[in-house]
């Protein structure tokens, strides 16, 4: 777009009435538009235009009734907005979060009956703070997209009404599997603890209901606590991010309710017959950071990324390595009760081990990759990030028959 021919264009418009349009003004104000906004730039014309003439009082020519007004804002529901239209609407504010960047003054949830959508009031809109709990008329505030997703930018022409009544506002959660990026809702049942893998990060894990299971992750803020392996919980207005076609929830922004019951979560499991061709270090028995909150693998100094020396650490098992099923390997991760069963070295003995030995932790290692290292196991779990996340292994047992068949097949007999 060639902004500065735009706004000699939208001038002469309104010069020929006696208006003093300023090109450069104009100009700036399409660039803000098209550059910070992602307005298309018919769109930004038209609604420059509109917005001087409305300063201006001047009728533009084709201006009616046709449903828009006041800078080509359309009046709808937050779920019928999409990106790159201009919305007005009624919406509560659900959830704030600290803004990602100076220039950006406010940020966070709002909601209607219908759904609910991401918000960043621009510093530069100078636009009245908005309350958390508190419902608001946003008129002329512009729809945009990133990665996928719709946003909500309040801009300097965008108008802000408190609304001095609290409506009922009753979110509806979704099954796992009708999850899509954007903001979203589900009752769900927390099926595992995974370790933290960035010292700002607090928990992360999976969730499951009756139609699937989703990843995810909550991050240190005031206030935020844990939520409890086992227990079902209402899980209203979180982020849903998608990374490489998986879905995950960042409940930073959620409003959490648990709830005392419990409900059937699907499988969403598969099971992989092979051989474990490969154990990686960092296997057999390892120190874990005994900080509340971090759980992460220490180094052999007893020495944690976050919080540094830590004497007082806590032993733990896992096994981490590859599972050749002869057309993939698929890469497995085994905590402690599944490497006790399978290896049939449990944790005091481990411990017992790594105390006594000379080896030490290594003796332990050994002495469980001998125990697995190019057996024939099915592995029970739930694939997450590329990794199956192992809850069941079993050893395959020999079957004569089937070593004559393969043999027979292998020679060509019939």
């Amino acid at each position: 777009m060639d902004f500065s021919e735009a706004a000699e264009r939208i001038s002469r418009k309104f010069s020929k009435d006696g208006q003093p349009a300023d090109p450069k003004k104009i100009e700036g104000k399409l660039r803000r538009l098209v550059q910070e906004f992602g307005v298309q730039p018919s769109e930004a014309e038209r609604s420059v235009t509109n917005e001087l003439a409305k300063e201006y009082n001047v009728p533009l020519a084709g201006s009616g009734s046709g449903g828009r007004s006041g800078g080509g804002t359309e009046e709808k529901t937050i779920a019928r907005a999409a990106p790159g239209e201009w919305v007005t609407f009624e919406g509560k504010v659900v959830a704030l979060s600290a803004p990602a960047s100076p220039a950006i003054a406010q940020s966070g949830i709002i909601a209607d009956e219908s759904g609910a959508i991401r918000f960043v009031a621009w510093a530069k809109a100078n636009a009245p703070a908005m309350t958390e709990g508190s419902w608001y008329r946003i008129e002329s505030a512009v729809v945009d997209e990133y990665k996928g997703v719709p946003n909500l930018k309040i801009h300097s022409g965008t108008t802000i009404k408190e609304i001095g009544e609290d409506r009922a506002l009753i979110p509806t959660p979704v099954p796992i599997k009708d999850l899509h990026p954007g903001i979203g809702g589900v009752r769900a049942k927390v099926i595992q603890e995974w370790d933290a893998s960035h010292e700002r990060m607090l928990q992360s894990g999976l969730l499951g209901d009756e139609s699937g299971t989703i990843k995810f992750v909550m991050w240190k803020e005031p206030g935020k606590e844990k939520l409890a392996v086992g227990s079902v919980y209402n899980i209203f207005y979180a982020q849903v991010d998608e990374f490489n076609g998986r879905l995950s929830l960042n409940l930073n922004t959620a409003t959490i309710m648990q709830e005392d019951a419990d409900i059937p979560v699907s499988g969403g499991e598969s099971a992989v017959r092979g051989s474990i061709v490969h154990i990686a270090p960092g296997s057999g028995i390892i120190k874990r950071c005994p900080v509340e909150g971090c759980n992460r693998a220490l180094s052999r100094q007893n020495y944690c990324p976050v919080h540094e020396i830590q004497p007082n650490f806590v032993y733990d098992l896992r096994i981490k390595g590859w599972l050749d099923d002869g057309e993939k390997t698929h890469n497995i991760l085994l905590q402690r009760d599944v490497v006790e069963s399978l290896t049939g070295i449990g944790l005091d003995a481990a411990k017992e081990i790594a105390e006594n030995n000379p080896l030490g932790m290594d003796e332990v290692f050994l002495r469980m990759r001998d125990e697995v290292l190019g057996r024939y196991v099915i592995c029970h779990g739930r694939e997450i990030d590329n990794r199956i996340l192992v809850n069941k292994c079993e050893r395959v047992k020999f079957e004569s028959g089937e070593h004559a068949a393969l043999l027979n097949r292998a020679g060509g007999a019939p």
